[in-house]
């Protein structure tokens, strides 16, 4: 194992004592000029890098950033969303050399306590907060220690932690509209876990903008994995006369969309002659299938970027408010057509 250069070691073959090393290198005075040229120059040969234990007992930072993700594996690693926000976040820490501390937790509790021990440890400056819930136990811990946070969703429920969000409420209308103009008259949706606060946000303006066009809508929760969107997609329409089952259904997500789509052509419908599917989140894989989804697309990337600068000035202690991103927008594809031509459709 190769041993980690210490300031000792530089000390050693610039023939200077420590304190020389550490006046160099946190320029400080102390040292000439050109001393502190030759430990800079030594120090860079060595691959030298600060110790974070060290830098926390100094000034207190830990120079990185934590993500706790509370979500069972095998549905994580098949989410396009936590991928791409997580490309977004470290694209922007990556710029200062910060890393990110990521883990996951089994459950709120543990989530908690991980942030305790960080903060007492000083492993981290700050924490992004995802999957805010409803009654969130995680956002007055945070305030009670004083630890920055932004939290990645609607600033509900939020308390005086800030938030980074796009207008969800406006992307259900927005669907909703969609197909409303296509003839449809009873849609469905397959939803991720109501606890979650931007699902009942989302359930909210369905049930809204459903009620308030006429239309019957029926929304069924899932756990967002592939296995639960095809067996609630099975349960929306396997039972159902074509006169009485939806015509459309919006998934929450493009994993459930997909698994939708291979159970519904199982049922022997056609999409989206029989059914029109509309996946929120557009991922490549909604241009790999056939027909390609309709999807609301956003930067996903971006407003994880947008996330982690709002952190950074948070952990640099200054004021940090609610940042609205781009709300989702309609990118239509041959996954979404007319209502079938049935009775009371």
């Amino acid at each position: 194992m190769v041993k980690r250069p210490t300031m000792q070691d530089i000390a050693r073959r610039a023939g200077v004592t420590k304190a020389a090393v550490s006046f160099a290198l946190n320029g400080r005075p102390g040292v000439s000029e050109p001393t502190r040229r030759r430990i800079l120059a030594i120090a860079d040969e060595l691959g030298w890098q600060p110790s974070s234990a060290a830098r926390a007992l100094s000034d207190g930072r830990a120079g990185s950033f934590g993500l706790v993700i509370d979500r069972p594996a095998r549905t994580l690693g098949l989410e396009p969303f936590f991928m791409q926000l997580i490309s977004g976040i470290q694209a922007e820490l990556v710029r200062h050399t910060t890393p990110l501390l990521l883990t996951m937790a089994e459950d709120q509790a543990a989530e908690i306590a991980l942030y305790r021990d960080w903060w007492a440890r000083r492993l981290v400056d700050g924490v992004f907060v995802v999957d805010l819930q409803l009654g969130d136990a995680r956002v007055p811990v945070l305030e009670e220690l004083g630890m920055p946070a932004v939290v990645l969703g609607a600033p509900l429920g939020t308390g005086s932690l800030p938030a980074v969000w796009s207008d969800e409420a406006a992307a259900v209308a927005t669907v909703v509209s969609h197909l409303r103009q296509l003839g449809h008259r009873r849609i469905a949706r397959v939803a991720g876990p109501a606890r979650l606060r931007h699902t009942w946000v989302r359930t909210t303006a369905f049930e809204r903008a459903t009620r308030g066009a006429g239309m019957a809508g029926r929304t069924v929760e899932t756990d967002y994995s592939g296995e639960r969107g095809a067996a609630a997609t099975a349960e929306l329409l396997r039972d159902a006369a074509p006169a009485t089952r939806p015509t459309a259904i919006l998934y929450d997500n493009d994993v459930m969309a997909l698994s939708g789509l291979t159970a519904a052509r199982g049922l022997g419908l056609a999409v989206p002659a029989d059914l029109s599917i509309v996946a929120w989140d557009d991922s490549a894989l909604c241009e790999l299938v056939d027909p390609p989804l309709t999807a609301l697309s956003r930067d996903i990337r971006g407003y994880g970027a947008h996330a982690a600068r709002r952190l950074r000035e948070a952990a640099g202690g200054a004021p940090v408010g609610d940042l609205q991103d781009a709300a989702p927008s309609l990118t239509l594809r041959r996954s979404t057509g007319p209502a079938p031509d049935t009775l009371g459709g």
